[in-house]
């Protein structure tokens, strides 16, 4: 089964006036749905669009596993572990909250800043905060999440270009630049699909394109 949701009908959040642009997909905050909850391991896919300046000042998270994947700027990250990192296009970032970190989010730069953040629920709860960043990650190589029994395959495609979808239980396709083709349906930059039970699927590039690919388990798997 796939299911498409597309970029235009997220929730719509932040602060504009503090330059900040949130677009959820997933039930968050004040924009509580009963029936978009989580997809698998994933319960919460925010694109954020902050402005020069513009930041998140530092606040809480625990038992989530945080992904980001910079699409263009720069962006400023501190955490109570004592890590501060610039990550930026092509550099994918993981913090693990664990029992409990606080963080900082920020575009310190002078140009527009957009990143895609995924949280996903951990198979297990406790133990130690982790926070990893990965330069330049390959196209095409995954990156496995074992504390949320997920895997993440980044692809950039030319147009013309085919990839598969996992085959699984579960697996979401983010489009993050460009369009692709899943079967007859066309997927834009910020269009989703929530697939059940993948076989045999592929993705075609409508043109050049970035995706972020989730392989999941099944829902009773996680948390």
């Amino acid at each position: 089964m796939i299911a498409v949701r597309r970029g235009k009908e997220r929730y719509r959040g932040g602060d504009p006036d503090a330059g900040i642009e949130t677009l959820h997909a997933f039930s968050f905050g004040p924009h509580f749905d009963p029936g978009n909850l989580r997809f698998g391991a994933l319960i919460a896919c925010n694109e954020e669009r902050l402005a020069p300046g513009a930041g998140f000042a530092e606040h809480p998270h625990r038992e989530t596993e945080i992904v980001t994947w910079v699409v263009d700027g720069e962006l400023t990250h501190r955490d109570s572990t004592g890590h501060a990192t610039t990550v930026r296009p092509g550099d994918l970032q993981r913090l693990s909250a664990a029992g409990g970190v606080r963080h900082v989010e920020r575009n310190d730069a002078d140009r527009p800043l957009r990143f895609v953040q995924m949280w996903l629920a951990p198979v297990e709860f406790g133990g130690e905060p982790e926070y990893e960043v990965v330069r330049q990650i390959a196209d095409g190589t995954p990156y496995a999440l074992p504390r949320a029994g997920a895997t993440l395959h980044v692809r950039r495609l030319a147009a013309g270009a085919h990839t598969a979808v996992p085959d699984g239980p579960r697996a979401q396709v983010q489009v993050v630049r460009g369009a692709l083709l899943l079967g007859d349906e066309r997927l834009a930059a910020g269009d989703e699909a929530r697939i059940t039970d993948a076989d045999g699927l592929r993705l075609t590039a409508d043109e050049d394109a970035e995706c972020l690919i989730w392989e999941m388990g099944p829902e009773a798997s996680y948390g």
